[in-house]
């Protein structure tokens, strides 16, 4: 039996273990399982690959995908360029790192961000899953700022976000947790009176499917997306590299 699965800290709420799960059972693959592995730290990963030493892929989630790098034999390029793994080939007792946030994220933006409407974008957040949002916003050549909780070079804070900015960046990505189940009540501090029908929204949180970031949004007219096509395009993704 081949054995994949997920590790991170907390993964009650995890969308990888059912959407493999239905996978398997939807395209008839017998000889695969998936299964959750919460650590309570990134240093238990050498100890629960040689517990577990059928594992040949797994993904990574909050908050390893950084802190796993070191442990690792090997880097794809872009997981090294972008600073972040999310994906873990095993094979013959190595393993190499990947990114597929990056890939997920890139398909699904071409798709939801038409290129006649790009201008520039904002993006919420400054962690492991906003630096593959910054390498699909390069390969796109759509220029960026972030925006976090200070200001620094190329990075403004939330207070600074006025009419002027929201006028020119018309595409805002919220790569924090911020409103995921079950902070539902919380979004980012942005002022979203500037929000118009002319912005497109992109909350790579999923659950729930419509955070208060996406409701507000949504009210001012935007053009709204949640996380979910990003988790699916990053599976199969994923999928790929460990069959290949």
């Amino acid at each position: 039996m081949r054995k994949f699965g997920l590790i991170g800290k907390k993964l009650g709420h995890s969308f990888s273990k059912k959407y493999f799960t239905d996978k398997y059972e939807r395209e008839g693959i017998a000889d695969a399982v998936y299964e959750l592995y919460e650590l309570p730290g990134v240093h238990e990963l050498p100890k629960l690959l040689q517990q577990e030493p059928e594992l040949l892929g797994l993904n990574v989630t909050v908050p390893y995908k950084e802190q796993v790098i070191p442990l690792l034999d090997e880097l794809d390029e872009a997981a090294e360029r972008i600073g972040a793994v999310n994906t873990i080939k095993i094979s013959n007792g190595r393993t190499k790192g990947y990114n597929t946030d990056y890939i997920g994220f890139r398909d699904s933006l071409e798709t939801f961000y038409p290129e006649q409407e790009r201008k520039q974008a904002l993006v919420l957040g400054t962690g492991g899953a906003a630096k593959a949002v910054w390498a699909a916003l390069e390969a796109m050549q759509i220029p960026y700022l972030r925006v976090s909780r200070q200001e620094g070079e190329g990075q403004l804070s939330y207070r600074q976000l006025g009419p002027e900015i929201l006028a020119t960046y018309n595409l805002l990505i919220n790569t924090t947790p911020l409103g995921m189940y079950p902070q539902v009540h919380e979004a980012p501090q942005l002022p979203y009176s500037y929000i118009t029908p002319q912005h497109f929204v992109y909350d790579l949180v999923y659950n729930p499917e419509q955070t208060l970031l996406l409701q507000k949004a949504a009210a001012e007219g935007a053009k709204t997306l949640n996380g979910l096509p990003m988790l699916q395009g990053q599976a199969e993704a994923a999928w790929h590299i460990w069959n290949s």
